[in-house]
Order: structure tokens, then sequence, then C-alpha cells
């Protein structure tokens, strides 16, 4: 559940201000825990069968072949977006922590500790499947809560900064309308556990006198307890102790203690490192098939060894690109992370379920779609414009 979004928080609180931002944090909360209650309940909604994989979901709710086209591509963006933004955060992260044991600006280009981040990709790109990635996925889950501890606890530690100012960073309207808006993607990309919670259902053990609902919902309770522990402190912490001057990944702010913040920074590199492969895997599985069987290339190491090194320099590329850690997570957060977190399971609920038009449960799922489409339609507005004046003064490659 708990990802690099953390770290942009206390910069879009920035952009939201204390009202909206606290309201964003606890509604977004409040409605994903919402859409996740949805899937685990309806993963065993049909008696005597289980929905494995959201894209069957879509397919019980729209049918065979428009379920696919509605849920894939989605769940695709989501991984690849995510897998774009590993490699920045972990470039960044990387080359914070030079700096950091060797206490001066590095002279290094970001671009190549983003290469250097990546290079190890190309050798993790062939393990087998998830339970391979396992104890690299355990480090990565350790190491997320282990940063966002760190980084609200050392922001507490630094206290105040003098000159501290809560104001817009923007000073026209429209600016502050632009990162009002990126800052909603912001705070999407942040929530993101759905595409696989029905992969991880999928392997508790069901019956009619236990089904696996029970002990789901227990874990995914204890999930949200857990991130709101992580995400509330950081994202408030951060923005009341730096402001408006608060960096787009709050680590980046943060100076003293050196060891404890290139300790963070290492932790984010591990978790990244794990997290990257967790939304690769999918993907080079549904490269490899459609190889096969749609251009009818014959399975062998050659296939795999293309299909996925291409796969791993095309992210690097990207990251090298625009490494824009904030915009790239307002723009994808927006249009990828809203639709299958905010709104989907809504549309799939009504569509399965049928709640008695306007009733309760009608009501909930329509404002929840409502709130899910507009920051699919805001959060990539901001995010582009993020994007496209950052780079206005950025040279790239640098």
């Amino acid at each position: 559940m708990i990802g690099a979004g953390v770290l942009s928080l206390p910069f879009a609180m920035a952009e939201l201000g204390w009202g909206p931002g606290v309201a964003l944090m606890i509604l977004s909360w409040i409605i994903t825990l919402y859409t996740l209650w949805q899937m685990v309940e309806m993963h065993e909604m049909i008696p005597g069968k289980r929905f494995d994989r959201y894209h069957e979901l879509g397919q019980q709710a729209f049918g065979e072949k428009l379920g696919l086209w509605i849920v894939v591509p989605q769940q695709l963006l989501v991984e690849v977006s995510l897998d774009i933004v590993y490699m920045v955060t972990g470039g960044q992260s990387l080359k914070k922590f030079h700096e950091l044991v060797t206490h001066r600006p590095s002279d290094i280009k970001l671009t190549y500790f983003i290469m250097i981040f990546g290079s190890c990709h190309f050798v993790l790109a062939f393990l087998p499947n998830f339970n391979a990635v396992a104890s690299i996925s355990l480090a990565a889950a350790i190491m997320s809560l282990s940063y966002s501890t760190i980084a609200w606890v050392a922001s507490f530690q630094k206290g105040v900064q003098e000159n501290v100012s809560y104001d817009y960073k923007a000073t026209t309207t429209a600016g502050k309308v632009f990162d009002f808006f990126s800052a909603l993607g912001n705070v999407a990309f942040a929530y993101a556990g759905h595409n696989v919670v029905l992969e991880i259902q999928a392997t508790i053990p069901s019956t009619p006198e236990k089904p696996s609902k029970k002990p789901m919902w227990k874990g995914v309770l204890v999930a949200y307890i857990v991130l709101s522990i992580c995400y509330f402190p950081v994202a408030y912490v951060g923005y009341y102790v730096f402001g408006n001057s608060v960096d787009e990944n709050v680590l980046i702010s943060l100076e003293h203690p050196t060891w404890l913040i290139a300790t963070a920074n290492i932790f984010v590199v591990i978790h990244v490192i794990g997290s990257y492969q967790v939304y690769a895997i999918p993907v080079y599985d549904m490269i490899e098939t459609a190889l096969v069987k749609k251009l009818h290339f014959t399975p062998c190491f050659r296939l795999r060894f293309f299909a996925r090194t291409t796969y791993v320099a095309l992210t690097m590329f990207f990251g090298m690109t625009f490494p824009f850690f904030g915009g790239l997570l307002a723009f994808f957060g927006g249009l990828a992370f809203a639709p299958t977190t905010y709104f989907l399971p809504c549309i799939i609920w009504l569509s399965i379920c049928k709640p008695r038009r306007f009733s309760l449960s009608w009501f909930t799922n329509w404002f929840c779609i409502v709130v899910g489409i507009m920051l699919m339609i805001l959060g990539p507005i901001g995010g582009l414009r993020q994007i496209i004046i950052s780079a206005r003064t950025f040279k790239f490659y640098s």
C-alpha cells in the first residue's frame, strides 16, 4: 500500500492549503477504503466462482470483450507509470545519498544516477515470477515503512523553519488553480493498492463457512491503519515544518541528521527496486504473451531477453528524459490511479449488485464516481502544466 507517493504529500499540502489538504487526505482515505471493501466483497459475489483478477471482475460487469478493454489498459497504465516514476525516484534518492555522504553538491548528472539505478533491473528482469521476488518485496515493504517514519520524525525534530509561509506558492490565480489540480493527482497517486487486491485475496483459502473476504477485510483494515500512521504525519508535519518551500520529495528538503537522512534515501532505493519488479512482472508477461500469440514468436530465452530489456530501457529513457517527480505523480495519479482506485469499483458494484436507486449505497457510489472522475480530469491537467513549466528551465539529460 505505501509507496514513494507518500514523499510528495507535504508538497501536495503546500499546493492545497491546510483546509482543502486535510479534507482531501481524509476523504481519499475513506473513499479508497470503501472501494477496497467493495472489491473484497465482490471477489466471491457469484456463488461457486472467484474473481482472481481485476479484469475478470470487469468482464462480469461489462461483458467479455468490453470488460477487458476497460480494465486492462488502465492496469497497464498504472504499472508502466509506476515503473517510470520509480526510475526517477531511485535516481533522485541515489543522488541525494551521494551528496549527503560527500558533504557537497554532486557534480554527477541526475541522468547517470537514474542509469545506475536502472542497470540492476536488466538483471532482476529475468527473475521467473512473483515468488522469486518475495524476499525483495518483503524488504521493500519494511523500507517503505521505515523511510516514511524517518521523513516525518526528522521533519518534526528539525522544527518549524524561520519565515515559514503557508500561503500558496503561485502568485497568480491561474497558477494557484493549476497547482491545486496538480495536488489532486499527487494525492490520488498515493492511494494505490487496488490493482493487486484480488490477486492477493485469491491466495487465501475459502469455504462457504469461512469465506476469504473475512480474513482479507481484516488485513485491509490493518493495512489502512498502518497507512494512516505513515501518510498523515508525513503530509501534515512536513508541510507544517517547511510550508510552501517544501520540495516535491520531502526527503530532498531534509539534511540533518546526515546519517539518518542518508539511510532514509537508501531505504527509498531498496523499496523502489523491489516495487519496480512487482509492477514490471505482469507487464513482461503481457508483452511476451502478445509476441507469442499475436506475432507468433517462439517462446525462448532470446524472446524474454529482448522483450524485458527493451521494457526496462524504455522506462529508464522516459525517466531520464522527464525526471519531474511531482509532475509525473500528478499526471499519472489522475490519469491512471483515480479510475482503478476511486470509481471503477463503484461502477462495477452498480452493474453487478444493482442497489436500489436513491438508496444510501446508490448515493455513496455515485459520490465516489463523481469525485474520482474529477480527479481523473483535473489531476493530469495540473501535472502536465507542472511538467511543461519544469521543462522550460530544465536542461535535458543534465
